[in-house]
């Protein structure tokens, strides 16, 4: 099997020819596709900007980059988290910053020493994708969380009842891809690594190693979260919102 190893820009110009056609049916079906043209150009920007940007970052191989790199993402990643209760945002965003420490510090802590072993441990090649891939997941957990348990206890829902039941919506996503895996899709990592050449079986373990840290660091994000926002809530206020 022949190695990829850059992907040409022309070339790429050619993923655009299925987009326009959505933006077509947009268009014709009067559904408007400026906010579609407006996420598309945004997507291309920020990741050919990143990819620069990155390729910078690798090649410095320093620990203190590395770990401020992780502490921006990690602040950004907690506000985002919160836009699904932005009038209790500011009040949640330290908690949700402890949250996604913890959880995605505990996880990629594992995933760094125990199993990958690397050496040195703040290899940004590898610490960066992966905190990424951590937070990106976790964030989406605590959003679900949030929204759930506010929307539960406006319904005058018993206050670890709501808990409960949140947590519950918040982890669907991520169980529904452990059961996907493998038999629905292959996911990102484990689909480029076996385009670059990769054995499969190789691959599988890389793959199986992502699914347990994304599934353990939304569990304990959420679960986290979801303790230190008990007492911001109450029955009573949750249903004046």
């Amino acid at each position: 099997m022949n190695n990829i190893s850059s992907i040409p820009l022309e070339n790429l110009t050619y993923t655009l020819i299925p987009v326009i056609m959505v933006l077509i049916i947009l268009v014709k079906w009067k559904l408007g596709a400026t906010h579609a043209i407006y996420a598309m150009s945004r997507m291309l920007a920020q990741l050919l900007v990143i990819g620069y940007f990155l390729n910078a970052i690798f090649a410095s191989a320093s620990a203190q980059i590395t770990l401020i790199i992780l502490a921006i993402m990690l602040f950004f990643a907690s506000w985002i988290a919160l836009g699904t209760v932005k009038q209790k945002r500011r009040k949640m965003f330290g908690k949700a910053v402890l949250s996604l420490f913890v959880a995605g510090g505990f996880t990629l802590f594992i995933v760094v020493i125990g199993v990958l072993e690397l050496n040195p441990w703040y290899q940004p090649r590898f610490v960066i994708p992966l905190g990424g891939m951590i937070l990106a997941n976790s964030l989406s957990s605590i959003s679900l969380a949030a929204e759930r348990f506010q929307s539960e206890l406006s319904n005058n829902t018993e206050i670890i009842q709501a808990r409960n039941i949140a947590f519950n919506a918040a982890l669907i996503p991520t169980i529904n891809a452990l059961f996907a895996v493998g038999l629905v899709s292959l996911p990102g990592m484990m689909t480029g690594q076996i385009l670059s050449g990769v054995s499969p079986f190789i691959a599988a373990r890389y793959q199986i190693m992502v699914m347990c840290m994304l599934f353990a660091s939304s569990g304990i994000s959420t679960a986290c979260f979801l303790t230190l926002i008990r007492n911001d809530y109450k029955p009573q206020e949750a249903a004046r919102e």
